[in-house]
């Protein structure tokens, strides 16, 4: 069984984690429920898809974690645009964010490549 804490992708995805629970704790609290709620089910997604897909038995079944986790990040991706264009996060955080997320998809793509 794989250490999926050892795995450069999942220690990106959980930083990228950690700093959207930081990010969404500056939004308006009227968001708890929707926007905040959703960046954070999405973020965490990643790195638990990645974490349970590195249990199982077969290489098969971890490419279909990957597959959701890429979902995930997809999904992400949009709600950070989201925040920008209705004004909870600056322009230079949604680029530097973006910047991020896309690395982890492609890193995601690679690995699942790579299986």
């Amino acid at each position: 069984m794989l250490n999926y804490q050892h795995l450069i992708l999942w220690q990106k995805a959980h930083m990228l984690t950690l700093d959207v629970y930081k990010l969404t704790s500056s939004f308006p609290k009227a968001e708890l429920f929707g926007l905040i709620s959703q960046m954070r089910r999405a973020a965490a997604s990643v790195p638990s898809n990645i974490a349970e897909g590195s249990g199982r038995s077969t290489k098969p079944d971890f490419k279909r974690f990957l597959t959701i986790a890429t979902g995930s990040v997809c999904e992400l991706e949009y709600q950070l645009l989201l925040s920008k264009n209705i004004g909870f996060i600056s322009v230079d955080d949604f680029a530097s964010f973006s910047l991020r997320v896309i690395e982890v998809r492609k890193m995601i793509h690679a690995y699942s490549k790579k299986l």
